[in-house]
Order: structure tokens, then C-alpha cells, then sequence
């Protein structure tokens, strides 16, 4: 009897497998045939010299040739620079957004789609529109500071200020968008806590530092994350505002790729710095969730 039911059971836990497998069918096709199988033809292609025409094997001399070339490094350089610039700062922004933002206040939801409205408009027309802000001479923020008499640079020309000018209008893309994580996060929060807290007499900031930036770990985890891997796939403003220009000042390793690969058809090459970019990305998520998720309380 026993093991007649064990049979059953195993034939109803085939069946509702079977289903699961076939709904996810799917989207596991699209995945094999848009993520696993350039992922594994950039990795073949990272160890041939190659073009269109023709391709030799050179095993790891290509990984030494791309690690040792000065372009590489100067944007790599750029890309720890961006990340380190643009993450932690549009992180507390958002962070304060959504604070701002979940008080009962008159206008809320005005000021709400006033700080999401970034994250909704294309990046090539904001790059139009910051290409503009930037422009020497006329641009709005020479207008605004020639104001007070301060002489700007060429913010987009300039080697020293290029990246600089970058950071800057990604963070304006990117802490509206952030903020809506946060937003969800401090509402799913318990009242009972903050009531307490206030019959405690702690002063605001203590709340933030004692409650709510603690039970809001989670949710900086996740954004994190996100905010670290779209400061490597930073690409399409790039071709509006400067080419990666000037000498190399504002080139990024996605931008980089595409160069190499569609500007100087050096398909080897470009499998190289791809496998890369895979490899910091892949490095990031395992440190994540490997080491701050144990971290954090859920």
C-alpha cells in the first residue's frame, strides 16, 4: 500500500514538473539563444586573433595584449571612477528622496513624478539635452554661472572635467529611479516600531541611523547591485555627447566594445573585453550575495 502511494506520488510530482518545465520552456529558448550562447561564442572568440574575413588561435596572448594596452586601463579607470562616483551618491539621494516623499505632504504626488520623470526619458534624449547644457558659451550652466561672474570650463571638452560632467547627469537619471525601490521599502515597513521610537524621544536622525536605513538593508542590497552594473553598461549617451572623447576621457568598457568591435573589426579583441566586463559583473553579484546578503536581516 505504501509503496503504491509513493508510485502515485511520484507520478503527480513527474506531471506537475513536467508543466512547470514547459511554462518556463520559453523563456529558457530566449535565454539559450540571447544569453548562454554569446556568452559561450564570446569566450571561444576571446582566444582567436579575428575579423570578418579570417581568425587565428593565439590562446591567452590576446588577454595579455588587452590587459597591458593603455586604452584598456584608462577606461577601466574611468568605469571604477563613474561607479565610484555615481553609486554611493545617487544611493543617499534616493535614500532621501523617498523619506521626502512618503510624508503626508500637499503635493506629494506631483513632487513623486516630478523626481521619477528622468528615469522615464530616453538616454539619447537626455544626452541631447545635457549635450546642450554643457555647450560652451551658450549652454545653461555657463549662462547660469557667468551669472556670478565664474569663467567655466568646456565641460565636455576638457579631459580633467569630462567625467566630472558625466557623474553628474547620471545621477540625475538614476536617483529618481532608485527612489522607487526605496519608496516601496519604507512602506512595507512596521509602524509599530517608529511609535515606539517616538514615545523613546529619539530624534529624527537617530531614527534613520537605528531603524529605518537598518531595515531598509534588503533594499540597498538590490539597488546596489543595480546601480553598480549600470554604471558598466553605460553606452548611448556616450555616442551623442563625446564618442568616448576627449582622448579618451569619457570612454567607458561597453563603449570600448563596441569600437573595437564595429569602428576597427577586431572581433577578438572586443570577445576579450567582453569576457571582462562578464567577469566584473559576475564578480559583483557574487560579492553581494555571497558576502553583504549574509549580512543583512530580513
Amino acid at each position: 500500500m505504501a509503496q503504491r502511494t509513493a508510485t502515485i506520488k511520484n507520478k503527480f510530482n513527474w506531471k506537475e514538473n513536467a508543466f512547470a518545465y514547459a511554462l518556463l520552456l520559453p523563456s529558457l529558448i530566449f535565454l539559450a539563444l540571447f544569453t548562454f550562447y554569446p556568452t559561450l561564442k564570446s569566450i571561444y572568440l576571446s582566444f582567436y586573433s579575428s575579423n570578418f574575413e579570417s581568425s587565428t588561435f593565439v590562446g591567452l596572448d590576446q588577454y595579455k595584449s588587452v590587459l597591458q594596452d593603455e586604452v584598456f586601463r584608462k577606461v577601466i579607470k574611468n568605469n571604477l571612477l563613474l561607479a565610484i562616483g555615481t553609486v554611493p551618491t545617487s544611493i543617499f539621494l534616493a535614500i532621501y528622496m523617498a523619506i521626502w516623499v512618503n510624508n503626508k505632504l500637499k503635493g506629494n504626488g506631483l513632487l513623486r513624478a516630478a523626481f521619477f520623470y528622468p528615469t522615464i526619458i530616453p538616454m539619447i534624449a537626455i544626452a541631447n539635452v545635457w549635450l546642450f547644457i554643457y555647450t560652451p558659451d551658450y549652454g545653461l550652466l555657463d549662462k547660469f554661472l557667468g551669472i556670478f561672474g565664474i569663467d567655466s570650463p568646456n565641460w565636455l571638452g576638457s579631459p580633467e572635467w569630462v567625467m566630472y560632467a558625466m557623474m553628474f547627469m547620471v545621477i540625475w537619471k538614476e536617483a529618481g529611479y532608485f527612489m522607487i525601490f526605496y519608496l516601496a521599502g519604507l512602506q512595507s515597513l512596521p509602524k509599530e516600531v517608529y511609535e515606539a521610537a517616538k514615545l523613546e524621544g529619539a530624534s529624527p536622525f537617530q531614527v534613520f541611523r537605528k531603524i529605518t536605513f537598518p531595515l531598509l538593508m534588503p533594499t540597498t542590497t538590490f539597488v546596489f547591485i543595480i546601480a553598480v552594473t549600470n554604471s558598466f553598461k553605460l553606452v548611448d549617451h556616450l555616442y551623442i555627447m563625446t564618442k568616448g572623447g576627449p582622448d579618451n576621457g569619457s570612454n567607458l568598457l561597453l563603449y570600448h566594445i563596441y569600437e573595437t568591435a564595429f569602428s576597427f573589426w577586431d572581433m577578438g579583441k572586443a570577445s576579450v573585453l567582453t569576457v571582462i566586463l562578464l567577469v566584473i559583473l559576475l564578480a559583483v553579484s557574487i560579492f553581494n550575495y555571497a558576502y553583504l546578503d549574509k549580512k543583512i536581516h530580513y
